[in-house]
């Protein structure tokens, strides 16, 4: 397993693959929950500066990726305020390749470099029908932080907030 920086020239497939990794999510949620989503994965947030494009590679092949913000960041385009710490998104495996590790390496990787930067605190928000995401970061030791909840389509879908002090 190889974890590295994404290159410039992979951010179409990065984002290719995101959708193709969420596409499991579209029959637990509305069409236009399942719209609103592909077009949140698909955007150039992962640009914004400071981010870190992280991909994880076997046998040459990029089979998962995750966008690391820094503290302050507009992560969620404006959906909720800025965070004091840094923030794991769109992390992506696709479905070939789950059960390898690649997610866990990819969440102990947002973390190392955290931890590089001297921030105490890493975060993340998941949707609350993503259970095997939300099984992973509980079992590596994040908490829920129900306070920075929010629902971006009033349609009940809650995506949760989870903390980690590192």
């Amino acid at each position: 397993m190889n974890i590295r920086d994404a290159l410039k020239d992979e951010l179409y497939h990065i984002r290719k693959q995101r959708i193709h990794a969420y596409s499991e999510h579209a029959e637990a949620v509305s069409e236009e929950h399942w719209q609103a989503l592909k077009q949140g994965i698909s955007s150039e947030v992962d640009l914004l500066p400071g981010v870190e494009l992280i991909v994880t590679e076997l046998d040459g092949v990029i089979v998962g990726s995750v966008a690391l913000f820094p503290p302050k960041a507009d992560a969620y385009e404006g959906v909720i305020d800025e965070l004091d710490y840094s923030e794991i998104r769109l992390l992506a495996v696709t479905p070939e390749a789950r059960g390898k590790g690649v997610a866990q390496a990819l969440v102990h990787e947002c973390i190392k470099r955290t931890k590089e930067k001297e921030f105490a605190t890493i975060g993340l928000h998941t949707a609350d029908f993503m259970n095997s995401a939300m099984k992973l970061y509980e079992r590596i030791g994040f908490e829920r932080h129900p306070q920075y909840d929010f629902e971006p389509a009033n349609d009940g879908v809650v995506v949760k907030a989870f903390r980690l002090s590192i």
